[in-house]
């Protein structure tokens, strides 16, 4: 017998479980948001796509990557002058990751610049929409813009030399410049100046004549007359560059006016550090070393540009009248069947509520005649007592806020709670919280260290001795512009349990109170997580009981790594994780013994996916929650978000029928594969799928029938 193993008897070794914290497991959160703006990119150079969409993909592009560099590397570029060299959850820094930006963002430039100039441009011209440097135009054409010229655009141009007594001007966020390389020939001195393009108060694309579908770059025009601009001295070169500053602020959370805070934050937003400068290619060294000198910026910070700069203003082009034939074909959203009377008539909405819960779906379902008019009938029924509506972004024509108002006229209570921090809208909201507060209604900032996020009115009416609330809670913002752009769902109900708990979280907002348990919506910062997690833990559990169960889920963006790691246990226990994530994804699916029972599409098409869906199946039940949350630390843990279960089994199976048609979609739909690439999908069927082509038919049968119906009765 051997002795070594009779006193070291052998064990069987239960495998280890894996480390769900290893880096190889995350995708970077910057990269894969770059990941995102490349198919808008991609979508910028599908043929298949109408021309003037093309052209408005290309300037979604480069706002969404002004907004990135505004933000998010002003962020990190903070954290390495900070000396901060901690690793992210996929293990890098923030210097690498710079640098891994500044790769990515290089070849998508590339390509942008290949689309615009080798497809776009030829294409348009085709059809008579032509972008042309000043020295192709016809005589006769450059003497109507020379005119125009010194009549319109001389007159509001500042030329700025540097020199002795001459510091380098402050160059706002975001604006277009000249760079000018100067002679004087009498005393042989060499002179920087700048030139700002002033593209805020004129056209960017300067019509050739009056109607004329043939534009000049302003900055064309104005490189063209340079020699007005510095008479007697000889020009001796010139580019355009375009600067990118931190814009990003953080109020302190022991401001004791909050309005005041972020006013005072946004006038020093246009004084941030440069985190991008943007250069014509082949700039003189000169000049350039010019700029790197007085923007104090890194070689790595120099953005070198063929062709235009900042292509957002393609949407001038864009918006060009008719050319219908190269733009996708008009949709009118139409009325929810239940909210659509005779002839179309309106409906009371309270009653419609009354009769069970509703749920909407824009921009396919009407803002105006469903959130609109919910708002409209509560000012105007002299049984509703109170109006409260949070306010994150909306538009300058929205009609929601004017009706608070008008309800404060009518002796009702209004209460807005105006979110100020909602970035890049602050100054829209400060505006309106002005006018709100000079009109009487109540209102409320929140609380400096969060964002209030949640999007839900409540409606407080008398009914017989007591009080019934009336409620819509979305997944988007209550603006009538993006409403038409992109999806959302907005749930109406006269739930007691639902009403009480928004009636609870407007206290919690506009009170002094600690929030406790709520009813049945998940509230952030304080349940929302470990609610999400408990739903994903039951469905688990369901599973090793033998009985059926999924998680699905809709999401804007997907990086809190409590639930990314919950739901890695979730495939590695055997259940089916469908994710619609339309941008950020710092899961990373189909790791063997992992995450090989979780997939995830993006959709990027037509409109924009903006709705949020939680969706857990276990046995015989089906939990359903939407709201305004994305799975990421800052909607967890410093925002307010409100998440709303949906228990109408006919309006659950409404919700996972847009799910899972877009789980299905292979016309604008791209796949997360294992390696981090995102692959599009070629449909394989007889017909391809499109969630947003099969909704607007699906709708619009829905309405036609509801009007057929009542018209035969």
């Amino acid at each position: 017998m051997d002795t070594d193993t009779a006193a070291h008897p052998v064990v069987d070794e239960q495998p280890s479980e894996p480390d769900l914290t290893d880096p190889e497991l995350y995708f970077n959160r910057e990269l894969s948001w770059l990941d995102l703006n490349d198919r808008v990119l991609q979508i910028a150079e599908d043929a298949r796509v109408p021309l003037l969409e093309r052209a408005k993909f290309c300037a979604i592009y480069t706002n969404n990557l002004d907004e990135f560099f505004m933000i998010r590397v002003a962020g990190l570029r903070d954290q390495v002058d900070a000396g901060i060299n901690a690793r992210g959850p996929d293990g890098r820094t923030a210097t690498e990751t710079i640098d891994a930006i500044r790769q990515r963002v290089v070849a998508q430039g590339e390509r942008l610049e290949n689309c615009l100039e080798h497809d776009l441009r030829p294409a348009l011209a085709e059809h008579g929409i032509r972008i042309v440097r000043y020295d192709e135009v016809t005589a006769k054409e450059r003497e109507a813009l020379d005119e125009r010229f010194a009549r319109q655009i001389f007159p509001v141009l500042t030329p700025l030399a540097v020199g002795l007594g001459r510091p380098f001007p402050y160059i706002s966020n975001l604006s277009l410049s000249l760079a000018v390389l100067l002679r004087d020939p009498v005393n042989d001195h060499r002179a920087f100046a700048r030139v700002k393009v002033p593209k805020e108060m004129l056209p960017r694309f300067v019509p050739v004549k009056e109607g004329a579908t043939t534009f000049v770059a302003l900055e064309d025009l104005i490189s063209a007359h340079l020699d007005t601009l510095f008479p007697g001295m000889e020009i001796l070169d010139h580019a355009f560059f375009r600067i990118t500053r931190d814009a990003d602020f953080e109020v302190s959370d022991e401001a004791d006016d909050l309005l005041k805070a972020v006013e005072a934050q946004l006038r020093r937003r246009r004084f941030g550090e440069t985190v991008r400068v943007e250069v014509s290619r082949g700039m003189d060294s000169y000049l350039l070393h010019q700029l790197t000198e007085s923007l104090e910026v890194e070689p790595r910070e120099i953005y070198e540009v063929e062709g235009p700069l900042d292509l957002q203003d393609l949407i001038e082009i864009v918006k060009l009248p008719g050319f219908q034939e190269l733009r996708d074909k008009p949709w009118t959203p139409v009325t929810q069947p239940r909210l659509q009377g005779e002839q179309g008539d309106a409906v009371d909405v309270f009653a419609a509520m009354r009769q069970g819960d509703l749920l909407v779906h824009h921009p396919y379902d009407s803002f105006e005649t469903s959130v609109e008019r919910f708002v409209d009938q509560a000012v105007e029924d002299p049984a509703v007592l109170a109006i409260k509506q949070t306010v994150y972004r909306t538009s300058d024509d929205s009609p929601l806020v004017p009706a608070l108002i008008r309800a404060t006229e009518r002796g009702k209570q209004a209460v807005a709670l105006v979110e100020l921090k909602a970035r890049f809208d602050e100054r829209a909201n400060i505006q309106w919280a002005r006018a709100l507060e000079q009109a009487g209604v109540h209102v409320v900032y929140g609380h400096p260290a969060l964002k209030t996020h949640a999007k839900c009115i409540l409606v407080v009416r008398r009914e017989g001795d007591g009080v019934r609330n009336y409620v819509h809670i979305g997944t988007g913002n209550y603006n009538p512009s993006t409403a038409r752009m992109y999806t959302d769902f907005g749930l109406f109900t006269t739930d007691p349990d639902i009403g009480a708990d928004v009636a609870d979280m407007f206290n919690f907002l506009t009170g002094y109170a600690r929030p406790r348990r709520y009813r049945k919506v998940l509230v952030a910062p304080v349940h929302l997580r470990d609610g999400i997690l408990e739903e994903i833990e039951s469905t688990v559990a369901a599973h090793e009981r033998g009985e059926r169960a999924r998680i699905a889920m809709k999401m804007n963006q997907l990086v809190d790594r409590r639930c990314i790691e919950a739901l890695y246990r979730a495939s590695m226990a055997g259940v089916p994780v469908d994710l619609n994530v339309r941008g950020i994804c710092c899961l990373r699916p189909g790791v063997p013994g992992i995450s090989e029972n979780v997939r995830v599409a993006s959709i990027v098409g037509r409109f924009l996916e903006h709705s949020r869906i939680f969706s857990f199946e276990r046995g015989d039940e089906h939990r359903v929650f939407i709201g305004s949350a994305d799975l990421m630390p800052r909607n967890l843990d410093t925002r307010v978000e409100l998440v709303a279960p949906v228990e109408d089994a006919t309006l659950r199976a409404d919700l996972m029928d847009t799910l899972d048609r877009c789980l299905a979609d292979d016309t604008d739909a791209w796949e997360l594969h294992t390696d981090g690439t995102w692959v599009r999908r070629e449909h394989q069927g007889p017909e391809p799928r499109s969630v947003h082509r099969e909704l607007m038919l699906g709708h619009a049968a829905r309405a036609t029938e509801t009007l057929s119906a009542s018209a035969a009765e």
